[in-house]
C-alpha cells in the first residue's frame, strides 16, 4: 500500500513527460490521418511484394514525400537560424534541367559514369546557388526572405532557359534509379533520404554544430559575445538547403525521366516551411528538430495521398489542404491547448451553480 502512491507519481510524471514531447502531437496527427484512410480504404496499410520490390499506399507515402522530407531538412536549419529559403523550388527545377540537359545530349546516357557526371554537375551548381544566397544573407546583410525571392524568381527562368523552355525527356537506367528504382526490395529514393536524414542528425546532435546553429536563431547576441562566427554558418546552412532541393530535384526529374524548368518543384517550398513548422520547429529561430521534421513531411504527404483517396476535386485540393494544416497547427498549439482548457474549467461550474441555484430559490419562497 505504501508504494501505491510513489507508483501513481511515477506514472503520472511519465504521462506528463510525454504529453509535453514535441513529437507526440505530429506522431499522432500522422496517425489519425493513417486511419482515416483505413476507414474508406480496408487495405490502405496492405505492403506486398511483387516482382521483388514492395508495393502498397504506405511505400508510395514514402517514396513520393521522400524529395519534400530533403527539402524541408534543409528548411530546418535556415529556419533554425532565423531564417528562411524560398528558392529551394527553384533549386529544384535547376537541378533536375542541369542533370537532364546533360544526359539528353550524352553520347552514352545509360552509362553510370554519364550519370554521375550529370549528378555532380547538378549538386555543383546548387552549391554555387545555396553559396550566392549565403553571400547575400551573411556578407550583404539582406533579409534572407528577399534574398531567396531573388532567386526563387530568377532561377524559375535560369530553369527555363536550360530546358530551352520544353520537356526534356531522358532514358538512362541508373538514372531512372534515383528517384523510381528499388534496391534490396526497398525505393532507393527512401533509403537515400533515409542516409541523408541520419548524416545530418550525427552531425548536428552529436557534435557542437547543431548548438552552434541554434545558438544564431535563439540568441544571434550572446552568439557573437562568445565568439561565434555567425557569417560562415550562415553560408553553410543556406548550401546545405541547397543541395538537399538539389537531391530532391534528381529524385523528382529521375522519377518521371524528364525534366520540367516551369512545374518541376513548384511551390514545394511551401510545403517545406509547413512541415518544418507542423514538426514543431519555430519560425522564430533557435532550437530545431529534425524527427518532427520527418514527421511533417510525411503529414503534408499523407494530406495529398488522401486528396486523392478520397476522390476529392482538384480544384479544392488547396482548400483541404489549408484547412487540415490549420487544424493540425492550432491542436499542437500549446498556447490554444492551455486556452480551450481553461475555456471548459470555466464554463462547466457556472453550469452546475445556475442547475442548483433553482431549488435553493424555491426553498426561500417557500
Amino acid at each position: 500500500m505504501t508504494h501505491q502512491p510513489a507508483t501513481s507519481e511515477a506514472v503520472g510524471g511519465i504521462g506528463r513527460r510525454l504529453a509535453g514531447h514535441r513529437l507526440l502531437w505530429p506522431s499522432l496527427i500522422l496517425f489519425a490521418l493513417l486511419l482515416g484512410n483505413l476507414a474508406f480504404h480496408h487495405d490502405f496499410f496492405s505492403v506486398r511484394v511483387r516482382e521483388g520490390h514492395l508495393y502498397g499506399s504506405l511505400i508510395d507515402i514514402l517514396q513520393f514525400g521522400a524529395p519534400l522530407t530533403l527539402v524541408a531538412l534543409g528548411m530546418t536549419l535556415v529556419i533554425a537560424t532565423r531564417g528562411i529559403d524560398l528558392s529551394v523550388g527553384s533549386t529544384v527545377a535547376i537541378a533536375g534541367a542541369v542533370a537532364c540537359g546533360h544526359l539528353s545530349t550524352a553520347a552514352r546516357p545509360g552509362s553510370v559514369a554519364t550519370v554521375l557526371t550529370a549528378v555532380a554537375l547538378a549538386l555543383g551548381v546548387a552549391l554555387v546557388l545555396g553559396l550566392a544566397n549565403g553571400f547575400l544573407v551573411s556578407g550583404l546583410g539582406v533579409q534572407p526572405i528577399v534574398a531567396t525571392l531573388i532567386l526563387m524568381v530568377a532561377g524559375r527562368g535560369v530553369a527555363q532557359l536550360i530546358t530551352h523552355g520544353q520537356i526534356v525527356t531522358v532514358t538512362s537506367g541508373p538514372y531512372k534509379m534515383i528517384g523510381g528504382g528499388y534496391w534490396l526490395t526497398f525505393p532507393f529514393a527512401v533509403l537515400l533520404a533515409t542516409v541523408l536524414i541520419a548524416l545530418t542528425a550525427v552531425l548536428t546532435r552529436r557534435s557542437a554544430l547543431g548548438m552552434l546553429i541554434e545558438s544564431i536563431g535563439g540568441n544571434p547576441t550572446a552568439g557573437r559575445l562568445v565568439g561565434i562566427r555567425a557569417g560562415g554558418l550562415l553560408a553553410l546552412v543556406y548550401v546545405f538547403s541547397a543541395l538537399c532541393a538539389a537531391i530532391a530535384g534528381l529524385m523528382i526529374s529521375s522519377n518521371v525521366s524528364s525534366a520540367d524548368g516551369n512545374n518541376a518543384g513548384l511551390w514545394i517550398e511551401l510545403d517545406a516551411i509547413l512541415a518544418v513548422v507542423v514538426g514543431g520547429t519555430a519560425l522564430t529561430g533557435g532550437r530545431f528538430s529534425l524527427g518532427g521534421t520527418v514527421l511533417g513531411a510525411l503529414i503534408i504527404q499523407t494530406l495529398s495521398t488522401t486528396v486523392y483517396t478520397l476522390g476529392i476535386p482538384p480544384e479544392t485540393t488547396l482548400v483541404f489542404k489549408a484547412f487540415v494544416v490549420i487544424v493540425v497547427c492550432l491542436v499542437q498549439s500549446p498556447a490554444f491547448r492551455a486556452k480551450a482548457a481553461r475555456r471548459r474549467r470555466t464554463t462547466t461550474p457556472r453550469s452546475h451553480t445556475t442547475a442548483g441555484a433553482a431549488p435553493r430559490q424555491q426553498e426561500v419562497r417557500a
